[in-house]
């Protein structure tokens, strides 16, 4: 086998997550596609190597994917993305004419256009219940009108089985061009019970993920900023990983530099003495009666961590669990632990945007379970780095939505236009794979 770094894209990038897992797994995701330039900052700092790409998937074309990043015309072995869909319309014509499903008809435009050997497309289990599988049905058939393959005993993968610590399911549709092995799905990381005699999912537990981190409420600095110097306790061997304290040697990660004492991403939640007081009484497990906040049991898992809606959609905020040991709602670092984010991974300074940044993304080493299914079809080793990459561009963590338009040269509404129709003449152009 040959060594080298395959390339992949990802189209809908958000901070991160599944951009990271590929990377963990071999891949240069030389390009990232991203419509919200808040996100698109984050992404940037934390990729400063890569080039991300502030525009919508409906207008960007495959040819500016190319030139905007290193690809230029480098054969692709792979695109990637989760394309949020908005609505199935199963009644009188095709779902993917259904102008609310108009993001999944442009991932698979790009992916055709871009021409990878494989694609990966993530998405809601709920696009594989009932009557939601003719909608699944049309994307295969657009795929084999136009030489690709798909597998069509595709499955929903739980977070949970692939060593994170969060319940959360996601459908992967995974994806070749026509004459080429078709990726397997991932299968579980297990370890051998002894009490029951069988292999079981090897999963940390909430205590596994957030137990070393120090008490936020100890450092009045986090009121106002997300960030302190703090003392840290003894790490599992999860978070070893995530601290940069051990290197897993299916890893293939650039390697990034950070202060291991700095505590980023911990802004305090000020919560009412009544709420406090509530909190306090919930037990381990068991859901908050008025809030309806779930309490983490320690040695349970996570529930789905869930991002809330974008500013164009009422910027609701999304039930954040409680403390197992404490009577708060999580952090936005505690939230990143629980979604398998490694510590040197910063997110937006606000809380809003924090959580929504991983909410919205895949677990990382979900991402790279699947990714690790790519990189064996490709019959390659994956390249070890020896670089290192010091993370500098602090600035990027907290613009506003008009500093981070203005950064990228984009419209400060951009995101508010997310779902709009498409003109005419772009309609046209991009019939000719339906």
């Amino acid at each position: 086998m040959k060594k080298k770094r395959p390339i992949a894209v990802d189209l809908f990038a958000g901070a991160g997550g599944m951009t990271l897992g590929f990377e963990q797994a071999g891949f240069d995701v030389l390009a990232s596609v991203e419509i919200d330039p808040i996100h698109c900052a984050i992404h940037e700092y934390n990729f400063p190597f890569w080039t991300v790409i502030c525009e919508s998937v409906e207008t960007i074309t495959a040819r500016e994917i190319r030139d905007f990043s290193n690809i230029s015309n480098q054969p692709i072995d792979v695109v990637f993305g989760g394309p949020p869909c908005q609505g199935f319309s199963l009644i009188g014509k095709r779902s993917l004419e259904d102008d609310r499903n108009a993001l999944v008809k442009h991932f698979i435009r790009l992916v055709l256009e871009l021409n990878p050997n494989y694609f990966v497309m993530e998405n809601v289990p709920g696009m594989a219940i009932g009557k939601h599988q003719k909608f699944l049905q049309e994307i295969f058939d657009v795929f084999a009108r136009n030489d690709y393959q798909v597998r069509t005993d595709y499955q929903i993968l739980n977070a949970a089985n692939f060593g994170v610590p969060q319940t959360r399911e996601r459908l992967f549709l995974l994806g070749a061009k026509q004459g080429l092995e078709l990726p397997n799905y991932p299968d579980f990381i297990t370890q051998y019970s002894q009490h029951n005699a069988q292999l079981l999912p090897k999963t940390p537990t909430v205590k596994n993920a957030i137990n070393d981190l120090p008490e936020v409420n100890n450092y009045p600095e986090l009121t106002y900023q997300d960030w302190v110097i703090a003392d840290y306790g003894k790490p599992s061997n999860y978070v070893k990983n995530l601290r940069n304290l051990s290197h897993l040697d299916d890893d293939y990660s650039y390697y990034r530099e950070y202060n291991q004492q700095l505590l980023t991403s911990s802004l305090l939640t000020k919560h009412t003495p009544k709420s406090i007081e509530r909190f306090k009484h919930t037990l381990p497990g068991k859901i908050e009666p008025i809030s309806r906040f779930l309490k983490l049991h320690p040695d349970g898992l996570c529930n789905t961590l869930r991002a809330g809606t974008p500013s164009n959609r009422g910027a609701h905020t999304s039930p954040r669990p409680i403390h197992p040991f404490h009577p708060r709602c999580i952090t936005v670092r505690e939230a990143a632990r629980l979604h398998s984010y490694p510590d040197w991974f910063r997110f937006h300074v606000t809380k809003w945007h924090g959580f929504r940044q991983i909410g919205n993304s895949v677990p990382p080493l979900l991402a790279k379970a699947v990714a690790q299914e790519i990189i064996e079809v490709l019959e390659i080793i994956p390249r070890k780095l020896t670089s290192r990459h010091r993370l500098e561009r602090e600035d990027l963590l907290s613009f506003n939505m008009s500093q981070a338009a203005r950064y990228y040269n984009v419209h400060s509404k951009i995101v508010g236009t997310r779902t709009r129709k498409i003109d005419k003449e772009n309609h046209e152009k991009n019939q000719y794979i339906f």
